[in-house]
């Protein structure tokens, strides 16, 4: 009898939502954020309420992940149609010394006149780093000038509340995001 009645409750309940990407609901992860966009604008995570936020850490002369990641990530949009307009990427760099707002610009503009970078004063970007548990390092070139950052290559995906909700690992196809932000826009 007890094993009837748990059927019969579970059989009335909505089916749990599950995603391909990582889930981390309840990951308080960048908390506090405020930084300049590539506008000059201030920015936070909650003026993106209402909006499926995904946020990227990297830089303008990366020379393959970044652009991976912003490529994939203008798919995601045109993938999710009308749909997309509920999409808002933000770059955030990880090498605030050579990335200046109208290099930010230009390099957003490649992807999608939607997606906004943002900019940490170099004093910030531990901070920033830190609230999200990303890892970045500087990489010493031949010149000055000519080092490179290793960073982490992942997207964090916020639902439509402003809370973490999914990690979605470099290399992901742009079909498994859509679907993932597609199954979070159903469940707001």
């Amino acid at each position: 009898m007890a094993a009837s009645a748990a059927w019969s409750l579970t059989a009335c309940s909505p089916d749990a939502v599950s995603f391909k990407s990582t889930d981390i609901t309840g990951a308080e992860f960048g908390k506090g954020l405020r930084l300049t966009d590539h506008l000059g604008q201030a920015r936070t995570l909650a003026d993106f309420q209402g909006k499926i936020v995904v946020v990227f850490f990297g830089f303008t002369q990366c020379p393959d992940v970044c652009p991976t990641s912003m490529t994939t990530m203008a798919e995601v949009k045109r993938l999710l149609g009308e749909r997309g307009q509920l999409l808002q990427v933000l770059f955030i760099t990880v090498d605030p010394e050579r990335d200046t707002l109208p290099l930010l610009k230009d390099y957003m503009a490649a992807f999608d006149p939607g997606f906004l970078a943002l900019r940490p004063e170099p004093a910030e970007i531990k901070a920033v780093a830190d609230s999200f548990k990303v890892y970045y390092k500087k990489v010493d070139g031949q010149t000055p000038t000519s080092y490179t950052m290793d960073h982490s290559a992942g997207k964090y995906i916020f639902d439509t509340a402003g809370r973490a909700r999914l990690f979605s690992n470099y290399g992901t196809e742009a079909a498994v995001i859509a679907a993932d932000i597609e199954t979070l826009i159903k469940s707001r």
